[in-house]
């Protein structure tokens, strides 16, 4: 922290001035109001700065986050947000203590990106009544209640409201077009305050604010309530964890040299968010735009995000009265154009135009994150993708038959044998994974096959073999030995061959001695049976039926 302390103290304040208006409209989106969002900030940002896993992430209150919470203001009110919290945190702990960070990097980028976009739309959404000046119509969907809520405005429109809101969403907008580098939100919240106050604009503003941070208590944790909290605590942790490590990770790709450690993310994740709701704060994350410009405005170390949160402690302290004047609506705007400014068009183009199984992923996760809950919208996602890459992974097992001559040992009358040979022997190198997504369709083609004496199964080249696969393979050996056909195997790997054996599919074959190391043993084997029964009367010497070839 004492590397470039003038960096970080100029980041921080940067960070703290972008970071006011988001704290404040997280607040009263979540329903808990205002004074929730700052505390979060101040509480949970400093917490999670000393002791996450990120030099330069910066943590508080997310629009991602207010989805999750606003369910359980209605259902369990403020005091089951704070139970939940706490209950998250602990959870967090837990998955720092099992080293569970390194499992999250296996969640798909379509997933990801579907889920940042209905996590937009649903941010969006929720700030429509408080845009309009209605009151939030009852209802749980978003899109449903934003749709009354229009309704409402509608019967007695609010012009002054709706005007500061979309001049708020604009001036954002715009400016982060023109310089990126200027922090419009706080610019165009003051410009609406002082107009709002101005020219006395009938508009709902944020009311007086509590001076300092309340005394840390338990009064409001909610033991009765546990069964039924757990699952949203569950959803809230998956949620923090998830986000924060999203975020973490995209410090490091702006960064040069930084390298986040994300067990002591979770373990910094999970002690912010057990204290937060201790000062009357929600749950917090990881917030990707704040650490944005944490590394943009040239952050080099935790620094940076302690004086964020000192900043904003300062705030709480010393100015609640002047905050207490800003234009809820004004708010609505700074989260109408941060839920615009989270859709990245060119990614999600990239992945529409690179498979439609990627657009598919997308869409379904998207569209689950605004019709249910997000850890609903994360299990849809991930069980499509799962469900495409098991499609994938049949079509990437081949079954391909092969020819004989490049195992067979040079002789002079090698055309001739080769051409005895072929009419009674076939042999199939079994080509990727053999696993149940894939073995129904490689039994149909592998019983298939005409009306020969032998066929040889090359093995070397499965790179998988599951219980299923390994089941089918010796049904299918079951069906061509039933049809008078000689099977013989080669080239099995011994970890295969472990399982195979373990499962009884190859049992008939080793009775017989017909598993062998490499095709041409196999093809010696094949032609000594033919030779016996009496379709091919002339066979090379013995030396000749060694070889390498698999």
């Amino acid at each position: 922290m004492g590397r470039s302390p003038r960096k970080d103290l100029i980041a921080g304040l940067t960070v703290a001035i972008v970071a006011l208006p988001l704290a404040l409209g997280f607040g009263i989106s979540s329903g808990m109001g205002a004074q929730a969002g700052l505390v979060t900030a101040v509480v949970a940002g400093a917490l999670a700065a000393v002791f996450g896993g990120s030099n330069l992430q910066v943590s508080g209150p997310t629009g991602a986050m207010t989805v999750v919470l606003v369910p359980i203001v209605h259902t369990y009110g403020a005091n089951g947000v704070l139970t939940v919290g706490l209950i998250a945190g602990g959870l967090l702990v837990l998955l720092a203590l099992l080293r569970a960070g390194r499992w999250m990097a296996y969640l798909p980028v379509s997933v990801i990106e579907g889920f940042t976009l209905g996590i937009a739309a649903v941010i969006g959404l929720q700030q429509v009544p408080n845009a309009l000046g209605v009151h939030a119509p009852v209802g749980a969907n978003p899109a449903v209640v934003a749709a009354r809520a229009v309704g409402d405005f509608a019967a007695h429109p609010h012009w002054a409201t709706i005007g500061v809101a979309l001049a708020v969403a604009a001036v954002m907008l715009a400016g982060a077009r023109l310089r990126p580098a200027v922090p419009f939100s706080l610019l165009a919240v003051v410009a609406a305050t002082l107009a709002v106050a101005g020219l006395s604009l009938p508009v709902t503003t944020i009311g007086t604010l509590p001076s300092g941070l309340p005394a840390p208590s338990f009064g409001f944790f909610q033991a009765g309530h546990l069964g039924a909290l757990l699952p949203s605590a569950l959803a809230v942790a998956a949620l923090a964890a998830l986000e924060s490590l999203m975020s973490a990770s995209a410090a490091d790709a702006m960064s040069v040299s930084e390298q986040h450690d994300s067990n002591r993310e979770l373990f910094g994740q999970g002690l912010a968010n057990l204290a937060a709701p201790l000062f009357g704060g929600v749950a917090t994350t990881g917030a990707i735009a704040r650490t944005a410009v944490n590394v943009r405005t040239g952050a080099t170390s935790r620094l940076a995000a302690l004086v964020h949160a000192g900043v904003l402690a300062v705030i709480v302290f010393a100015t609640a009265p002047l905050v207490a004047h800003i234009p809820i609506a004004a708010l609505a705007g700074v989260l109408i154009a941060t839920a615009v400014q989270m859709v990245e068009v060119g990614s999600l183009k990239a992945l529409a135009r690179s498979s439609r199984g990627e657009a598919l992923i997308l869409a379904l996760t998207a569209a689950a994150t605004l019709a249910f809950t997000l850890t609903t919208a994360v299990i849809v996602g991930m069980l499509t993708a799962g469900i495409l890459a098991l499609r994938q992974v049949a079509r990437a097992a081949r079954l391909e038959q092969v020819p004989l001559h490049a195992d067979l040992p040079p002789a002079d009358h090698h055309g001739e044998e080769q051409e005895l040979l072929a009419e009674h022997i076939v042999a199939y190198r079994i080509d990727g994974p053999l696993l149940f997504a894939a073995a129904h369709r490689f039994l149909l083609e592998l019983t298939d096959v005409a009306d020969v004496r032998v066929v040889i199964l090359r093995m070397s080249r499965i790179s998988a073999l599951d219980a299923s696969g390994a089941k089918v393979l010796g049904d299918a050996i079951d069906k061509l030995t039933a049809r008078g056909i000689l099977v013989l195997v080669s080239g099995v790997r011994e970890n295969h061959l472990n399982r195979l054996d373990a499962l009884g599919a190859l049992d008939t074959l080793h009775e017989n001695g017909r598993i062998f190391p490499s095709t041409p043993e196999a093809i010696a084997h094949a032609r000594a049976h033919l030779g016996a029964v009496g379709l091919i009367s002339h066979l090379p010497p013995a030396g000749e039926l060694t070889g390498a070839k698999r």
